[in-house]
């Protein structure tokens, strides 16, 4: 059986993981819906426009971004060259996945170096968002590491799946990754 026991477990901590940060990142998505819908009647209709939902929604848009990329990744759905991918036969396609994996290792490695980097930089200066929220900056930053320590694990199973030729995007079900069983 392709990947084992360790696989599927792996499989399962990350989809749970990923599962969770998908989560929220759809309520910040919600939310960010709502306040910019309440935002616009309070502009328009009562001339008083909440200046801080703006800020909100950015932040928002950055957490969006970083706790939806492993899930993304795990579903298959990043950006890619599907139309060279599909020309490719088995092997090119593994090869594809391998590569695919390992640059998104990298650069949820860098995520994770540098964002943890910047975030104590951040709280050691004491800087604060400009805005008219002014949050300490290191807690925002702290979606990079977050984000990219989710997206290591993601390319980590995408990686060894291609390794132990299990084909396919991984699917968060009950148990783990398609061709994976846990007996």
């Amino acid at each position: 059986m392709p990947g084992g026991p360790a696989l599927a477990g792996l499989s399962r901590v990350v989809g749970w993981l990923t599962g969770v940060a998908m989560g929220l990142a759809a309520l910040a998505l919600l939310a960010s819906l709502v306040l910019i819908g309440w935002a616009v009647v309070m502009r328009y209709a009562f001339n008083a426009a909440p200046g801080w939902v703006d800020d909100f929604v950015g932040f928002s848009l950055v957490a969006i971004v970083l706790l939806a990329a492993a899930q993304t990744l795990r579903k298959g759905e990043h950006i890619g060259v599907d139309l060279l991918v599909e020309r490719l036969g088995p092997a090119g396609r593994r090869w594809s996945q391998v590569w695919g994996a390992f640059a998104a290792m990298l650069m949820a490695a860098v995520l994770v170096w540098n964002g943890w980097e910047t975030a104590m930089l951040a709280r050691t200066l004491g800087l604060v968002t400009e805005g008219n929220l002014e949050w300490p900056t290191w807690m925002v930053m702290l979606l990079m590491p977050v984000g990219g320590t989710l997206l290591l694990l993601a390319g980590l199973e995408s990686l060894w799946r291609a390794v132990v030729g299990v084909s396919g995007p991984a699917d968060h079900g009950d148990e783990g990754a398609p061709g994976v069983t846990t007996e």
